[in-house]
Parts: structure tokens; C-alpha cells; sequence
């Protein structure tokens, strides 16, 4: 699933997209918006983004897993090297320890996450601060080309601004428009010589 992200300049020029992109298919669980003015969207029965897509929770966490599970092994490796409850320890408990340790750094790190902004959305920080509006439409294999042509014929004041092939990868790099440009187009002229 690709996310396509476009940047819209006005709260009416939004809902107009996210109307059309209603009437193509493409359900509010699939769109979501991110702006400053989380009033606006709601008076307006927008899909505002969430959580996870804001912060950088999942990607931090998963972080903090990691270096709490390099320390659990150290720990259980001390654990089992001086042994200080004798030599007849269960090896569940240094499973135990690994587990522990693991599930602190990801708490650890999700609290850090929280307070992060998602590193995705961190390039459009200054557009959104602006009172842009920064638009995700998660478009199933196929329907990026479609949803491509359709915003460009409706829609010429909303910006293209990068895609991203899998958003829900916390370590995936998003694609400006710059290197996706020309495949864009070329991807466009084909399906609309289609038709």
C-alpha cells in the first residue's frame, strides 16, 4: 500500500478533495488529514490523523525494544556468569530477564516517541505551521495512478509532495516529489490514454 501525500492550501480546497476521493472509492479509514487547526477538520467531518501517524511511537518503541533487549542479554549474561543466587537458576528466569528488559525499553522508548514528532511528517512541518494542510491517501496497488490523475485534473492546486511505499514502516524513507516526478507523469499519460 502506497501513501500519497499532498499539500492543500486552503480547509475548502480540502474537503472538496476529500469529497472526490469519497466519490473514487477511497473510504475515511484510507484518508487522513494533518493540520494545525484540528477544529477546522472537525467542523468540516474531515478524518484528521492519528497518533501513531503524528508521532514517532511505533518507531521509537521498537528502538527502545531493541536496546532493552541488548541489555537484557547482558544482564541475563551477568546473571548467569557470577551467578549470585547459585549455580541451579531455571533458564526461564533469564528468559525472564531478556523479556523484561525488552518490554521496559519499549515502554521506555514509546513515552519518547510521544513526544517526538513522526520523522514522515517532520518535512512538512514548516507547510503545516504555514496553515497548509497535509493530506495521506493510503491508495491500495493499482489505484495510485488513478488517484494521481484525478487530483491533477480536479484538483491542480493541491501539491504532490512525496510517496512513501509502505507508511506503516517506522524506518521507510519518504520519496519527495522531485525523484518520483517523472514516473508520476509517465504513469498518469498511460492511464489516461487508456481511457
Amino acid at each position: 500500500m502506497n501513501c500519497l501525500y499532498y499539500l492543500a492550501p486552503t480547509l475548502d480546497s480540502t474537503h472538496r478533495i476529500s469529497d472526490d476521493l469519497h466519490a473514487a472509492g477511497i473510504d475515511d479509514f484510507y484518508l487522513h488529514v494533518v493540520s494545525k487547526d484540528e477544529s477546522g477538520l472537525k467542523n468540516e467531518h474531515l478524518h484528521s490523523s492519528n497518533y501513531l501517524e503524528t508521532h514517532d511511537i511505533v518507531r521509537d518503541g521498537l528502538i527502545g525494544a531493541a536496546f532493552g533487549f541488548l541489555a537484557g542479554l547482558a544482564g541475563a549474561g551477568l546473571l548467569m556468569y557470577f551467578e549470585p543466587m547459585g549455580p541451579d537458576i531455571p533458564g526461564v528466569v533469564y528468559l525472564l530477564v531478556v523479556f523484561v528488559a525488552t518490554m521496559f525499553g519499549a515502554w521506555e522508548g514509546g513515552l519518547a516517541g510521544i513526544g517526538s514528532e513522526n520523522k514522515k511528517l517532520a518535512k512538512f512541518h514548516h507547510d503545516i505551521d504555514a496553515g497548509r494542510y497535509l493530506i495521506l491517501i493510503y491508495a491500495r496497488r493499482g489505484k495510485g495512478a488513478a488517484i494521481r490523475a484525478m487530483m491533477r485534473a480536479k484538483h491542480p492546486e493541491a501539491d504532490l509532495v512525496a510517496m512513501d511505499r509502505n507508511y506503516f514502516n517506522p524506518f521507510s524513507a519518504v520519496r519527495k516529489r522531485a525523484r518520483v516526478a517523472r514516473r508520476q507523469e509517465a504513469r498518469a499519460q498511460q492511464l489516461l490514454q487508456k481511457n
